[in-house]
C-alpha cells in the first residue's frame, strides 16, 4: 500500500512539472501560434486601444506593438467563455468573460514580468474586442472556440510537430505551425470541389451593408447600455471543427442558386385536405389494399402514383424553413420567454403550407441528397438546408439547417412509418429536430405531429395532423406544449385543424393557446389575462415568406432528389400514371440490387455527409464547421473555406 502511494506521489509531481512546461514552452515557443493580428480592446473608461493580439492554446497575449516586446497582460482562457457582442457601430465585436465574474489575467508575464506596460486600464474579469471586419472577427472567435476546447491537445500537438512543420508568418520572420492541418477531421471524405475562378459569397462575411452610412468613429457605450445589451446571453456553441488541406492545384466553386420560380400554397380549412377518388384509382385501392392487414406498417408497401406528390420527402422536410426568419428574430431576442414564444410561432408556421387534395412526397431512395437556402432580405443573410437518406429499412432521413450569420442552426433525423387501420392509415414522424442558438448555447429539442388519412375505403378522403408535440430548453427551462386535434366524429368543419397548447416555465404555465394551425391562433397570457393574435397566415404574411432558392438540375448529382425523380415527376405532371409507375420501378429495382449487392459483399451502407452517434444514435452533419486550408496566396494569406450546410463559401484570411 505504501509503495502504491509512492509512486501515486511521484506520478502526482511529475504530471504537474509536466504540466507547467507544457504550458512555459506554449508561451515562450515563437513557433507556437494560432492566430496574431490587431485588435481593438474596450477599456474601463469606455474608449478602445488597438494591441496586438497573440492567440496561443491556452492562452492570449495582449502586446503594445507586434514586435511582442512590451507585454500588456496575458489572459487564461481555461475559465473564460466566449460570446458575440451586438454593436450598430464598424467592425465586429465579440467578448471574453469569466461567468463568475473573477480575474481572467495571469499574474506574470511569458519572461517573468511582474508588471505590464502601460496602456489604458483593462477589466479584471472581461474583455470586449473589435475587429476590423465581421470576417475578421468571426474567424477569430473561431480560433478562440478550438483554444478554450482543445488547449492540451493544441499544447501537445503544436509542440511536438513545431520541429517537423514550420511555416513563415507575415511579422517579421517569426514561425508559425500549421495549426489547420494539425487540426483535420479524419473522416473527411467523399467531397469534391468543382474547378472555378471566382471563390466569393457577398454574403456571409460581408458586414458592409450593416455599416452603410455610418461615420467612422469609435464607439463609447454607457455602462447601462452595455448591461442591457448582454442581460441574457450565454456562453457560444460549442461545435466541432474539422480541418483539412486543399491541394494547391484545385479551387473552389460555390454553388449555384436559383430562385424558385413555382411554389404551391394550399387554402385554409377542410377543402384543401380531402379528395374524392375516381373509380378507376378506387380499383386500385382496393388491390393494395388486399396485401395489407390492420396495424401493418406500409414502409416496404409500394404505394400507386396517382397518391404522389412530385417531389421528395427530403424536400417536403424543407417545408418549415419559408418563415426562418422567425428564428433570426429568436436569436437575438434577450429575454427567455419571448424568445420561446418566437420558436413556438417558427414551429406552427411550417404546416400551412400543403398540396392541394391527398398528396404523399416520394420515399426518397438510399443515398438521395438534397439542397436549397433561402435569402433574409432585413438580415443579408442565408438560411441553408440540406438533407440525406441515411437509411432505407427502416427509412430515416437526417437533415441539417444553418445560418451562421444570423446565429442559428437545427439538426434532426425523421424515421417515417406507415400504419394501415382498415379505414384510415397514420404516418408517423418519429425522430426528434434540435434548434441551436449559437451565442447562446441553448438547444430547443423538438418533435413532430403525425398525419392521419381517414375515408379510405368509404366516404371521404381526409387528411389532417394530429398528437402531442413538446418543445422544451432545458437550460433556460421554458417549454411548450402544443396538441394537434383530429376532428371529431360529429364535429362540425370548424372543429378541423384544432391546436392547443401552453408555454410553461418549469410547471408553471405562462400562457396557453388556443385556434387553427392554418388561420388564426390565439395567446392568453396568465399574468395580464390579455388575450392576443398569436399567429395567422394572412395574405400579407404569405407573401412576406423567405424567397427559396435551389440548385439547377444540371449543376445537381445523380443522387439529388430533383435531378433522381426528374422523370417520375415529368410524367405525373402530364398525368401519365404509366409512365410515371414504370420510371418509379426503375429507381426502386437499382436499389434493391444495389441492397443485394451489399449484402453479399457484406457491406454497410455509408452517408456521405451524416455520420450516427454511436451512443445517442443521433445523426448528425459531418462538415457543419469545417475549414479547407489552400496554399498560400498574395501577402501571406491562405483560402479558409466554410463548408455551411449546402454551399461551400470562401473567405481570405491573413495568418
Amino acid at each position: 500500500l505504501q509503495e502504491n502511494l509512492y509512486v501515486q506521489k511521484k506520478n502526482y509531481r511529475e504530471e504537474k512539472k509536466r504540466a507547467t512546461k507544457e504550458l512555459l514552452s506554449t508561451i515562450t515557443d515563437p513557433s507556437v501560434i494560432v492566430m496574431a493580428d490587431w485588435l481593438k480592446i474596450r477599456g474601463t473608461l469606455k474608449s478602445w486601444t488597438k494591441l496586438w493580439c497573440v492567440l496561443k492554446p491556452g492562452v492570449l497575449l495582449i502586446y503594445k506593438t507586434h514586435k511582442n516586446g512590451q507585454w500588456v497582460g496575458t489572459v487564461l482562457l481555461n475559465a473564460c467563455e466566449l460570446i458575440e457582442r451586438p454593436s450598430k457601430k464598424d467592425g465586429f465585436c465579440f467578448k471574453l468573460f469569466h461567468p463568475l465574474e473573477q480575474s481572467i489575467w495571469a499574474v506574470k508575464g511569458p519572461k517573468g514580468e511582474a508588471v505590464g506596460s502601460i496602456t489604458q486600464p483593462l477589466p479584471s474579469s472581461h474583455l470586449i474586442f473589435r475587429a476590423a471586419s465581421e470576417s475578421d472577427g468571426r474567424c477569430w472567435m473561431d480560433a478562440l472556440e478550438l483554444a478554450l476546447k482543445c488547449s492540451s491537445l493544441l499544447k501537445r500537438t503544436m509542440i511536438r510537430e513545431g520541429k517537423e512543420d514550420m511555416s513563415t508568418v507575415a511579422t517579421g520572420g517569426e514561425h508559425s505551425i500549421n495549426f489547420y492541418s494539425l487540426l483535420r477531421a479524419h473522416n473527411i471524405h467523399g467531397f469534391q470541389f468543382n474547378d472555378s475562378d471566382h471563390l466569393k459569397d457577398p454574403d456571409l462575411y460581408s458586414d458592409k451593408s450593416d455599416r452603410e452610412g455610418e461615420q467612422d468613429h469609435e464607439e463609447s457605450d454607457p455602462e447601462g447600455l452595455e448591461k442591457s445589451e448582454e442581460s441574457d446571453s450565454d456562453t457560444s456553441e460549442r461545435q466541432d471543427d474539422s480541418y483539412i488541406d486543399l491541394d494547391p492545384n484545385e479551387h473552389l466553386r460555390e454553388t449555384p442558386y436559383l430562385e424558385q420560380s413555382h411554389e404551391e400554397l394550399g387554402e385554409a380549412g377542410e377543402a384543401a385536405q380531402t379528395e374524392t377518388v375516381s373509380e378507376e384509382n378506387k380499383s386500385l385501392i382496393w388491390t393494395l389494399l388486399k396485401q395489407v392487414r390492420p396495424g401493418m406498417d406500409l414502409s416496404k408497401v409500394v404505394l400507386p402514383t396517382f397518391i404522389l406528390e412530385p417531389r421528395s420527402f427530403l424536400d417536403k422536410l424543407s417545408d418549415y424553413y419559408y418563415h426562418a426568419d422567425f428564428l433570426s428574430e429568436a436569436a437575438i431576442e434577450e429575454n427567455a420567454y419571448n424568445r420561446m414564444k418566437k420558436v413556438v410561432k417558427w414551429y406552427i408556421s411550417g404546416f400551412y403550407k400543403k398540396p392541394k387534395g391527398l398528396k404523399k412526397p416520394y420515399n426518397p431512395i438510399i443515398g438521395e441528397t438534397y439542397r436549397c437556402m433561402w435569402l433574409h432580405q432585413k438580415t443579408n443573410s442565408k438560411t441553408f438546408y440540406i438533407a440525406e437518406q441515411v437509411s432505407h429499412h427502416p427509412p430515416v432521413s437526417a437533415f441539417y439547417v444553418s445560418n451562421r450569420k444570423d446565429g442559428f442552426c437545427l439538426s434532426g433525423s425523421i424515421l417515417a412509418k406507415s400504419k394501415f387501420y382498415g379505414n384510415s392509415l397514420s404516418a408517423i414522424l418519429d425522430g426528434e429536430a434540435r434548434l441551436t442558438f449559437l451565442n447562446r448555447g441553448e438547444d430547443y429539442v423538438m418533435n413532430m405531429p403525425y398525419a392521419h388519412c381517414k375515408g379510405i375505403l368509404y366516404g371521404t378522403m381526409t387528411l389532417e395532423l394530429g398528437g402531442q408535440i413538446t418543445i422544451a430548453c432545458e437550460k433556460t427551462g421554458y417549454s411548450a406544449q402544443l396538441e394537434f386535434k383530429l376532428k371529431p366524429f360529429l364535429g362540425s368543419s370548424d372543429s378541423v385543424n384544432q391546436v392547443s397548447g401552453k408555454i410553461k416555465l418549469g410547471k408553471e404555465v405562462l400562457a396557453t393557446l388556443e385556434g387553427h394551425w392554418d388561420s388564426e391562433i390565439f395567446i392568453n397570457d396568465k399574468k395580464t389575462g390579455t388575450v392576443d393574435t398569436f399567429w395567422n397566415p394572412t395574405p400579407d404574411l404569405r407573401q412576406s415568406r423567405l424567397t427559396r432558392c435551389t440548385v439547377p438540375p444540371e449543376e445537381q448529382g445523380d443522387l439529388e432528389s430533383e435531378r433522381l425523380w426528374q422523370h417520375v415527376t415529368r410524367a405525373i405532371n402530364n398525368k401519365d400514371q404509366t409512365e410515371a409507375t414504370n420510371e418509379k420501378f426503375l429507381l426502386e429495382e437499382v436499389q434493391r440490387k444495389s441492397a443485394r449487392e451489399r449484402k453479399a459483399k457484406c457491406e454497410e451502407w455509408i452517408p456521405a455527409l451524416f455520420e450516427q452517434d454511436p451512443v445517442t444514435g443521433e445523426w448528425h452533419y459531418r462538415y457543419k464547421q469545417t475549414f479547407v486550408r489552400g496554399k498560400q496566396g498574395p501577402q501571406n494569406t491562405v483560402c479558409l473555406c466554410l463548408v455551411d450546410a449546402a454551399t461551400f463559401l470562401v473567405q481570405s484570411k491573413k495568418v
